[in-house]
């Protein structure tokens, strides 16, 4: 059997887990003292799951990242991809993963989009033909049938991303790490990207997803399950609407009614009713022109909301529109890690390399004081 063959066969039996990780540290030699990049990540991510990883610059993203796919080991800890040690069965591990990077300038600038596929072909194994095959297969696929004969040199930023993710999907992976994937681009590009991985996902069971991004909307839309991560350490995990419900105790609802005799404070002293107040700012507008009244209203649950309704009817106030609001991934970070992406340190260190899996790779470090590192040399 081919090695490319071995890279694409799923196997008998998935494992019930993706990723597995038991208190993984890294550990990177500096000066005046180390840094602890990851201080002890314990996580699990179920085959076929979309996961996410959210944190401020130099939280220990990408150097988990790097773990994961063989590129780096850690310090102390274990981790495995569908079962395989990232540690003791590299070439394992290597055979059925890939990974895409935001900003990625892979490419060799003379050659066609088709051309630079074929040659990651045979670097990740596969026969001529069905490299071939599978590379006409991703430029129908990513939408790049008019620039296939195109030179990479000329392609734009959105054009680029996409033939880098039909790069990452040349060895039919199990599993597809994207560490900022749509980084740079305009929206209509990163949409594009977005619906390309999540089609890739959907058309075989058990193909899993890591996601690492700055984007919160991009998250919200794409993962299952999100981690915020911070300092090395994993803060919060769980599904969007759970890490919500984190930073949102209350019930908040926004009313807007066609009249309101006594104002908010009609509704005060309801059962349930924490705080009810107009509307300010846009609100004004929208009550001048419609001649209506917006409410802010905090209940201590959803379930209050009924005795409120049932007191407006009494006051004589029909309701326009009614809508809950939930606070955002944004609002969840920032309660977390206490500060947006935006006051966030910048990165001491510059993107992944894409890895090529089935491939031995040179170690990527994330600090220059560890070039020499003899863990870090293990990797060839």
């Amino acid at each position: 059997m081919t090695a490319a063959t071995n890279a694409r066969a799923e196997p008998a039996v998935a494992p019930a887990l993706a990723l597995e990780v038991r208190g993984v540290t890294r550990v990177y030699k500096a000066k005046p003292e180390p840094i602890t990049a990851l201080a002890g990540i314990d996580l699990e991510v179920p085959t076929g799951e979309f996961f996410g990883l959210l944190g401020p610059n130099g939280a220990g993203k990408t150097t988990l990242i790097k773990i994961l796919t063989t590129l780096l080991l850690p310090t102390s800890g274990e981790a495995r991809v569908f079962g395989f040690d990232v540690a003791s069965q590299t070439k394992q591990v290597r055979r059925i993963m890939n990974m895409v990077a935001g900003g990625e300038q892979s490419g060799y600038g003379l050659l066609t989009v088709r051309e630079q596929l074929w040659m990651f072909s045979q670097f990740y194994g596969l026969p001529v033909r069905e490299g071939w095959r599978r590379v006409d297969e991703l430029i129908v696929a990513v939408g790049m049938q008019d620039q296939r004969e195109q030179k990479v040199s000329s392609l734009s930023t959105g054009q680029r991303q996409k033939m880098n993710l039909a790069r990452g999907l040349l060895n039919d992976p199990w599993i597809l790490f994207l560490d900022e994937p749509t980084l740079g681009l305009d929206v209509a590009a990163a949409r594009a990207v977005r619906q390309l991985v999540s089609d890739w996902r959907a058309a075989v069971p058990g193909r899993t997803v890591l996601l690492t991004t700055h984007y919160m909307a991009e998250a919200d839309e794409l993962c299952e399950r999100i981690a915020i991560v911070d300092h090395g350490r994993i803060l919060a995990i769980g599904s969007p609407a759970e890490l919500k419900r984190m930073v949102q105790r209350e019930s908040i609802f926004r009313l807007e009614l066609d009249r309101l005799d006594g104002g908010p404070a009609a509704l005060q002293g309801l059962p349930g009713v924490v705080r009810a107040v107009r509307a300010s700012g846009s609100d004004a507008g929208v009550e001048a022109e419609r001649q209506t009244v917006v409410v802010n209203l905090v209940l201590e649950d959803d379930a209050a909301l009924g005795g409120v309704v049932g007191a407006l009817g009494g006051l004589g106030a029909r309701i326009v529109a009614l809508a809950k609001s939930e606070p955002s991934l944004e609002d969840v970070f920032v309660e977390l890690v206490g500060r947006g992406f935006e006051e966030s340190e910048g990165e001491p260190h510059g993107p992944v390399a894409p890895a090529t899996a089935g491939l031995p790779a040179p170690p990527l470090t994330e600090d220059p004081h560890e070039a020499g590192e003899p863990e870090a040399e293990e990797r060839t």
